[in-house]
C-alpha cells in the first residue's frame, strides 16, 4: 500500500507541476494582454461617438476582431487548461481514494488474511495519507497564479528601476548621450552639435550645429511634416530618447512646454490654470483675470468647480478653449522660456494673433520657440512680426535665419 502511494502521489505531483507551469505562462500572457486591452478599450469608449456618427461599427468590429484575437485565444487556452486541471484533480482524488487506497488490501482480504475491519481501516488511513501528501496538487492553481502575479510585479519593479537612469535605459535601443547644462540667463538657450535618431537607427534624421536663442527672442520653427520639429523641442526639454548633443538652458528661468493636444486632469479649474504650481500660490483674482485675458470670461468665475453636469473640464471644453486655457496658464506663470508646439492649431487667425499678442504684452522677456504649420497669423493686426527669426528644418538640417531673410525665400 505504501509503495503504491509512494509511486502514485509523486507521479501526479509531477503532472500537476507541469500543468501549473502552463497555467502560470497563460496567466502572465493574460495579464500582459489585459494591460493593452484596457488602454485600447478606454480609447474605444472615447471615440465611440465618432464611430457611431460615421456608421463605422462594422469596420470597428473587424478591427477589434483582429486586435483582440490574441487575448481571446489566450483566454480560451487558459480556460481549457483550467478545466483540464480540475478534471485531473477529480480523477486523482477518485483513483487515490477508491483504487490506490483499496486495491493493495483487496487480495489479502479475499484470502481472509486480514479482517474486513482491518481492510477498511487500512484503506481509510491510506486515503487520508494520500490527501495529506497531495496538498501541492490541490494548491497548484493558486501557486501558479501567485507566481504569475509575482513575475509581473518583478517586471514592473525592474522597469521602474531601469527608468531611474533614463540615458542608460534608452541606450539599450540606441545612442542616448545628451548633455544638459545651464548658463547665465542673459546668454539664453544654446544648442550645440545636436543629432536626433530614431530607436535602432544609426543615421540621424535631424542635425543642428550651433543655435542660440536670446532672452526675449521669438523663433518660428518651420519644416515639412515629419521633419523633426516636435522632436527637436522634445530633445531640448529632455523628452527625446535617442541622439547626442549639448543643450544649455538659462539658469533660474522657468520653462513651459505647450503641446497641440491638451489633456486636462479631473481637478478644479483653478488647479488646471495654476499647475504645476499649487493653487494656493496664486489668488483667485489673478487666476480669474488671466482667464478673462485669454478669452474665457464665461468660466472665469468657476475656479472651484471640477466641471458641469457631471462632466469634467476636459469633456466640456473644446480644443480651442483648451488652448486658451493654456494661454491663461502662460499669462499666470510667466515663463522665461516658452515652447509652443502647434499650441494654437485649434484657433482661428484672429484668436492666434490675440494669443501671441497677450504673450508679447505680459511676458516681454520670454524666449518663445513656436512650431506652426499655418504661418498666416505670425504678424500683429498692425502688420508687425511677432517673430524675430525662423528655424528652418530642411533635409534633416536645422538652420536659423532672420525672419526678413526667410520672407525673401518665400516670395
Amino acid at each position: 500500500m505504501f509503495l503504491a502511494i509512494a509511486i502514485y502521489v509523486p507521479l501526479n505531483t509531477f503532472i500537476a507541476a507541469k500543468l501549473g507551469s502552463v497555467l502560470q505562462g497563460l496567466s502572465i500572457r493574460i495579464q500582459s494582454a489585459e494591460g493593452s486591452y484596457r488602454s485600447e478599450l478606454n480609447q474605444l469608449l472615447h471615440r465611440s461617438f465618432h464611430v457611431a456618427v460615421i456608421k463605422g461599427e462594422p469596420a470597428q468590429k473587424a478591427v477589434n476582431g483582429r486586435r483582440y484575437r490574441e487575448i481571446d485565444n489566450t483566454w480560451a487556452s487558459l480556460n481549457r487548461v483550467t478545466a483540464g486541471y480540475m478534471g485531473f484533480e477529480l480523477v486523482h482524488n477518485f483513483i487515490g481514494s477508491r483504487i490506490v487506497a483499496y486495491a493493495p488490501g483487496l487480495l489479502p482480504y479475499v484470502d481472509k488474511t486480514i479482517s474486513l475491519q482491518d481492510y477498511v481501516t487500512g484503506a481509510e488511513l491510506a486515503t487520508a495519507l494520500i490527501n495529506e501528501c497531495s496538498w501541492f496538487i490541490h494548491a497548484m492553481p493558486d501557486i501558479a497564479t501567485l507566481k504569475a502575479d509575482a513575475h509581473r510585479i518583478t517586471e514592473l519593479a525592474q522597469a521602474i528601476e531601469a527608468v531611474q537612469q533614463p540615458q542608460d535605459y534608452y541606450a539599450r535601443s540606441g545612442p542616448s548621450v545628451f548633455e544638459y547644462n545651464s548658463q547665465d540667463a542673459a546668454r539664453g538657450l544654446t544648442i550645440h552639435a545636436i543629432e536626433l535618431l530614431h530607436s535602432g537607427d544609426d543615421q540621424a534624421f535631424l542635425t543642428a550645429d550651433e543655435l542660440n536663442f536670446l532672452p526675449g527672442e521669438w523663433i518660428l520653427v518651420v519644416g515639412d511634416s515629419g521633419s523633426g520639429k516636435t522632436s527637436l523641442l522634445k530633445a531640448i526639454n529632455g523628452l527625446w530618447a535617442h541622439g547626442r548633443g549639448t543643450i544649455t538652458t538659462p539658469e533660474n528661468v522657468r520653462s513651459l512646454y505647450a503641446a497641440q493636444d491638451v489633456k486636462l486632469q479631473g481637478v478644479c479649474l483653478k488647479d488646471l490654470v495654476c499647475l504645476p504650481d499649487e493653487a494656493e500660490a496664486h489668488d483667485d483674482a489673478s487666476v480669474a483675470s488671466v482667464l478673462k485675458e485669454a478669452g474665457l470670461e464665461e468660466i472665469a468665475e468657476e475656479l472651484s468647480s471640477d466641471g458641469r453636469d457631471g462632466q469634467n473640464w476636459d469633456k466640456l471644453l473644446s480644443g480651442g478653449e483648451k488652448q486658451k486655457l493654456v494661454l491663461a496658464k502662460i499669462l499666470l506663470l510667466r515663463p522665461g522660456l516658452l515652447f509652443l508646439d502647434e499650441a494654437t492649431g485649434a484657433l482661428d487667425s484672429d484668436a492666434v494673433r490675440a494669443f501671441h499678442q497677450s504673450i508679447k504684452d505680459h511676458c516681454p522677456e520670454a524666449t518663445v520657440i513656436a512650431v506652426m504649420h499655418d504661418t498666416s497669423s505670425i504678424q500683429s493686426e498692425s502688420g508687425v512680426d511677432f517673430f524675430d527669426s525662423v528655424l528652418t528644418i530642411d533635409n534633416g538640417i536645422a538652420t536659423k535665419t532672420p525672419i526678413s531673410d526667410w520672407r525673401d525665400t518665400q516670395e
